[in-house]
């Protein structure tokens, strides 16, 4: 059992918001930058994105439903920011350069905005799951399902808000065979690497997170001792 005092709970809330900004960024980068895997079309950005619902399960393991939720609307503007700004500096893999931002970019502005979109529904999705199934079935459900369904909504709301008719011609073509290899890889991930895992790895990030922001850890009859 894991006891925090306010302020450590508020830097421990803040390290996941810090987390959380960053994948979402490097998964908006690396969504422009597509490839062929066993001769279907993805992007890199599916291997990225699974992170963030190992995120959002951790908060509402540590934390409950409503700071995890907390934290998804904390994350939303300033992600929406952070991964237009890394696009339009770094296009499809390449550096335009800062003087790049003083022009508006709609190709960008439409994957940033789409990425804000899907990132609400999808998580908002997976807290909901996650949170309910996790007092009512054995350990596995929770994740294996909150995976699943908010991958799904997250995925698809993404792509076809960024691609549909998009200026891209590759991406506006293949924009739904992308989007279901781009999900099949984020449950492969999740289901194949962090499912059978889960337990250990997060404890490990429960642990080394509570370590970093000053906490401790007790045991249940150290904790009631203290109540």
């Amino acid at each position: 059992m894991f006891v925090l005092s306010a302020a450590q709970t508020r830097r421990c809330l803040a390290l996941l918001v810090v987390f959380h900004i960053l994948v979402i960024a490097a998964s908006n980068y690396l969504v422009q930058l597509p490839f062929s895997l066993f001769g279907l079309h993805t992007t890199w950005g599916a291997f990225s994105f699974p992170f963030i619902f190992l995120a959002t399960d951790l908060t509402v393991r540590l934390f409950g439903k409503e700071p995890a939720r907390a934290i998804i609307f904390r994350v939303m503007f300033p992600a929406l920011l952070v991964s237009y700004g890394i696009s339009v500096v770094f296009p499809r893999g390449g550096f335009a350069g800062f003087e790049a931002l003083a022009h508006w970019d709609l190709f960008v502005a439409r994957i940033a905005l789409a990425s804000f979109m899907a990132y609400v529904v999808g998580q908002l999705l997976d807290v909901t799951v996650f949170d309910r199934l996790r007092r009512l079935s054995t350990w596995w459900v929770a994740p294996a399902m909150s995976t699943l369904f908010g991958n799904l909504a997250d995925t698809f709301a993404f792509f076809s808000i960024a691609f549909h008719r998009s200026p891209d011609p590759f991406m506006a073509a293949n924009w739904p065979e992308i989007a279901w290899v781009d999900y099949a890889i984020k449950l492969g991930i999740s289901l194949a690497l962090f499912l059978p895992l889960y337990g250990v790895l997060l404890g490990w990030l429960t642990r080394r997170l509570v370590a970093m922001t000053g906490g401790e850890d007790l045991t249940p009859e150290q904790a009631r001792a203290r109540s």
